[in-house]
């Protein structure tokens, strides 16, 4: 107990997060597209499958920063107040949204939360819930959660660009089609899997976890606030290795250092998964494809 409880301390020691937070600067939106302001990368994916060309995106959160601890600034405040729509998840991801959405002061502009109609999923910690409200926010990481937000994102677009009405509901139309069949791949392949125990950096994956009957181990809290206690970790370590969970997975915005540690002392192999808060070139399908690769291994 002495050696893990060491190690607990050294996790600890690890354990950091990459922070930013300059005001973004949006580019000129392009001739006849809609501007659209979104609040961090997951939204940027899924505006993209539903607006196509009709839009021009700007991601408000800049890269490195988590989007539950960015502060606007006048910058990203001037870039709300040119968008004709801005799109945030919701559900406590962002907390600066309704304030940040009256000081910038648009008119007429519509405001989409995506996440409004899915069906919540309750956090568990009790000192969470008073901090940060009483859902997990990561509704994007499970595909049907992320349908539900498409259908949000699909109106709200309708809303303020009547004329591409057809174009916004041929594209949710695909997209929900796609959506369906990734779920079903996860469905098909994670069924089979002799494990059910998914072991990650922050609890991020709470409605994937849900849907398809996993059980989510994490070493921080779904708003990954604060250092985990010793004893956190040292249940986590014991964890893993009475249920031989050969995979602990990370975030792109996790310290690898903390992972890498964890799964040395649990004899198991350190891996990322994407939870899409930063914005990059592939699609919401591409990167949960990648992610579905990557547990269906962790799982054998």
């Amino acid at each position: 107990m002495k050696s893990i409880a060491k190690t607990g301390i050294l996790l600890l020691a690890a354990l950091s997060f990459a922070m930013a937070g300059c005001g973004s600067k949006a580019p000129p939106p392009e001739e006849g597209k809609i501007p659209v302001a979104v609040s961090f990368g997951a939204m940027e994916k899924l505006t993209e499958a539903i607006g196509g060309d009709a839009v021009s995106i700007t991601v408000l959160v800049p890269d490195g920063t988590e989007p539950h601890d960015f502060e606007p600034r006048t910058g990203d405040l001037i870039t709300l107040k040119k968008s004709r729509v801005f799109i945030y998840n919701g559900m406590g991801m962002e907390h600066w949204a309704d304030k940040a959405i009256r000081s910038a002061g648009a008119e007429n502009q519509i405001v989409v939360n995506a996440s409004e109609k899915v069906t919540p999923l309750l956090l568990e910690d009790e000192e969470e819930r008073e901090e940060h409200g009483d859902y997990d926010p990561h509704t994007w990481l499970g595909p049907q959660e992320a349908r539900e937000e498409a259908l949000a994102i699909r109106d709200g677009l309708t809303a303020a660009s009547p004329e591409n009405r057809e174009l916004f509901m041929e594209n949710y139309e695909k997209f929900a089609r796609s959506l369906d069949e990734l779920q079903e791949e996860y469905r098909k392949k994670l069924e089979k899997a002799p494990r059910k125990e998914l072991v990650t950096g922050h609890a991020a994956f709470g409605y994937l976890a849900r849907d398809l009957g996993l059980t989510q181990e994490s070493v921080e809290d779904a708003f990954a606030t604060g250092e985990p206690p010793a004893r956190k970790l040292i249940e986590l370590i014991q964890f893993c290795r009475s249920h031989g969970v050969k995979v602990i997975f990370t975030e792109e915005m996790m310290d690898p250092a903390l992972a890498r540690t964890l799964a040395q002392e649990a004899g198991a192999e350190a891996e990322t998964l994407s939870t899409m808060e930063e914005p990059d070139s592939d699609s919401y399908l591409d990167t949960m494809r990648e992610n579905l690769e990557k547990i269906d291994r962790a799982l054998r």
